[in-house]
């Protein structure tokens, strides 16, 4: 199945590209542009075309900063609220029976990110498997995790965790259309890391995404994101004060103004929020009591969530990352010290990190605070519920030690899709370790692809209980623990994020 680059989906013919290993349609549209009268509404379907639509390129990242759309060295996507789009990548031999299906959902904190990126293609990833990648852009930012529902006329209606809804409406498009491209409707693996990963537990807890996907794998998570209703309200009022907009004028400077002018005032306000509230993040889903009923982790652990097999894990030095490059973790003493907001909680932690508070056992505690303390609840959670396979990544070359970096925040994506031979892969394995990752890259990739095909890893690979917490230790080489950091477990146990209100 799948010879030819033009493919008849439900909308109309697509045109993509024939390359030497994969064919790969690029920004095919899955729902109508979210402009004018339909910013801040839920996604509209296609309207459908006549003739080929040539899906060869790709169009435009979601609205963001530019930073956060680059794509290579020197090289930036173009932004733009009409970005709803996704690609398609499937091995250029054609296949008899249909193919199992991976959807990636890119990170960047809710707030940036792009499906064009190169190593988002799965190329390597689809060839190995015989599969069928899809990524896909949503929403970011204002235009899709701020609920400015409460400044809502009968002109101007305005609905949220419009980022979530996009996702939806994707897994929508592929259910609808992937038999088309070789892929299996029925057999359907979201998967994503770090916001995406947050994104593929959010669609665990999501009503309107049931039976859409089949497995999920959500790889270092901020698993307990989630605004409440009334941080939401105090959250869009400032953001809307920041736009410079009275209450009463809201709406219409919502629908007037123009994109860049809500971005920028959107990012103001949330930057603030990270510095007066460390370890809350406001850009993020709403439990609206509607389209997301809870949050992610409730979900899972009330059994209210979609009871699908999952993998979910986190790196072991999460925070280096942030620490280096970026002022949005809590990742020094007096940042933890304020997320933790007791002194019985802080007593714990500290007492668990080894050299607590310096500036190290800091960081490391920092990053465990936001991915792996709440991956922890999903892990019991969803084991009491569904199939899960708990992981976590330690490899670090020599090049990444050197840095200060370990395994840090992202370095799993390398070897998920691959990309040992690419310019980034060359670079952290530049003194030493090219042997490792190609090691972490085979269990990676044998354990994603074995799961997205029959719904479990390798064999070798047992499910995570609370009894023995048997958590897979992806490194070179790769082994087996039991419960481990059982002490810094411990310590976090019943530690939550703080709110706004």
């Amino acid at each position: 199945m799948v010879a030819s680059t033009d493919i008849q989906t439900a909308d109309g013919v697509v045109r993509g590209r024939r390359g030497r290993r994969v064919l790969r349609w690029r920004s095919v549209p899955y729902a109508a542009a979210p402009v004018g009268e339909w910013r801040f509404r839920a996604p509209r379907p296609v309207t459908p075309w006549t003739g080929v639509r040539e899906c060869t390129e790709f169009g435009f990242a979601a609205m963001q900063h530019r930073a956060g759309a680059r794509i290579g060295p020197r090289r930036y996507q173009p932004t733009h609220e009409d970005s709803l789009t996704l690609n398609v990548t499937v091995p250029v031999t054609p296949s008899t029976t249909p193919r199992p299906v991976l959807v990636f959902i890119h990170g960047g904190g809710y707030l940036t990110g792009t499906s064009a990126l190169g190593l988002y293609s799965g190329a390597r990833l689809a060839v190995r498997g015989d599969a069928v990648l899809v990524s896909l852009n949503y929403r970011l930012g204002a235009f899709g995790y701020v609920d400015f529902g409460e400044f809502a006329t009968p002109e101007h209606v305005f609905e949220s965790n419009l980022g979530l809804r996009d996702q939806v409406a994707a897994l929508e498009w592929v259910r609808a259309n992937i038999a088309a491209f070789g892929g299996d409707p029925g057999n359907v693996t979201i998967f994503g890391e770090s916001a995406g990963a947050h994104a593929v537990l959010s669609l665990l807890a999501a009503p309107t995404a049931k039976g859409l996907f089949h497995q999920a794998i959500s790889q270092s998570p901020p698993a307990d994101w989630a605004m409440t209703a009334d941080d939401a309200r105090v959250f869009a009022r400032r953001c809307v004060e920041a736009l410079g907009a009275t209450p009463e004028r809201a709406a219409e400077a919502l629908r007037t103004a123009s994109a860049n002018d809500i971005r920028r005032a959107v990012d103001r306000t949330s930057n603030r929020v990270l510095r007066e509230r460390r370890g809350l993040f406001p850009i993020a889903p709403v439990v609206d009591g509607d389209f997301l009923p809870q949050g992610p982790v409730d979900a899972i652990v009330e059994g209210n969530a979609h009871r699908v097999p999952l993998i979910i894990g986190t790196n072991r030095d999460e925070g280096t990352l942030f620490a280096k490059f970026a002022d949005s973790l809590p990742t020094t003493p007096e940042r933890l010290r304020a997320a933790l907001s007791d002194e019985e909680s802080e007593a714990r932690v500290a007492a668990a990190y080894p050299g607590y508070p310096s500036a190290k056992a800091a960081v490391r505690a920092g990053g465990d605070f936001v991915f792996w303390r709440p991956s922890l609840t999903v892990m019991e959670g969803h084991s009491r519920h569904a199939p899960t396979y708990a992981y976590r990544y330690d490899f670090a070359p020599r090049s990444m030690q050197l840095a200060g970096l370990g395994a840090t925040h992202a370095s799993d994506l390398i070897p998920v899709f691959g990309g040992g031979d690419t310019p980034f892969g060359r670079a952290v394995t530049a003194a030493g370790g090219r042997r490792g990752l190609r090691s972490v890259t085979d269990q990676f990739q044998d354990n994603w692809l074995a799961f997205a095909r029959t719904g479990a890893p390798l064999p070798s690979w047992p499910a995570y209980t609370e009894a023995r917490r048997t958590t897979l230790i992806i490194d070179s080489p790769t082994r087996l623990e039991h419960d481990p950091d059982k002490a810094k477990r411990l310590a976090w146990q019943g530690v939550r994020v703080p709110t706004l209100t």
